[in-house]
């Protein structure tokens, strides 16, 4: 079996590339491919695209930090991501949210959207343990308070990054298997780096990373 990994930046997997440097990882039952997508929706569709067609994985595999909308998840935690939606591809009216789906631009069931959602339905993440949670893509990392409640309401989301979406629109697309993994950095709207926990959710990603190549 081989597995695509792919990340926004090294640092995010350091743990799990050096381990593969080193040799620790021979061990694994599946030969793994590492893509450094960049950061963002644009740079991760084009770069995982590519690689696509270049070699085509039996699974593809994301894995980065995010921020959390749930202050009673702990920094650190880790989650798999069941559905994701491009939050800011929207426009608020009337003081509420109205996303392209709900302004009938775009059918909300049109391939590979379900109901306005890119949702991930492989049999992957049915088995895997981890919890399961809705996750949000924006080009622009929230930080204002009145659209964090926008989101909330619209969205109810978990999770927060800027490169789930493109993972999911481009494996539904392609008919690939893949599965997103996000470790809370930070909870959303918090700028106060001082309080973020980058150091224990990378630790966290790279372990649960390795225990689920592990259990291919």
């Amino acid at each position: 079996m081989n597995c695509l990994l792919i990340a926004a930046t090294p640092i995010e997997i350091n743990p799990f590339l050096s381990q593969l440097r080193t040799g620790k990882l021979q061990h694994l039952p599946v030969s793994v491919d590492v893509l450094i997508t960049g950061i963002g929706l644009t740079a991760t569709t084009y770069s995982l695209s590519r690689q696509l067609f270049t070699k085509r994985p039996d699974l593809v595999i994301q894995a980065g930090v995010g921020g959390c909308f749930d202050k009673n998840i702990p920094t650190g935690s880790v989650m798999a991501i069941k559905k994701e939606a491009i939050a800011d591809q929207s426009v608020i009216e009337l003081n509420s949210l109205k996303t392209l789906f709900d302004l009938k631009l775009v059918p909300e069931n049109q391939f590979p959207f379900s109901k306005g959602w890119l949702v991930n339905k492989q049999d992957i993440l049915k088995k895997y343990r981890l919890k399961k949670v809705t996750g949000i893509s924006v080009n622009e990392i929230t930080t204002d308070r009145k659209k964090v409640r926008f989101y909330l309401d619209h969205f109810s989301p978990v999770v927060e990054s800027m490169e789930g979406a493109a993972l999911h629109y481009v494996c539904l697309k392609e008919n690939i298997p893949f599965i997103q993994l996000r470790a809370v950095s930070n909870y959303i709207a918090e700028r106060n780096k001082k309080k973020w926990n980058m150091k224990e959710s990378i630790i966290n990603l790279n372990n649960e990373l390795i225990r689920l190549f592990n259990q291919l």
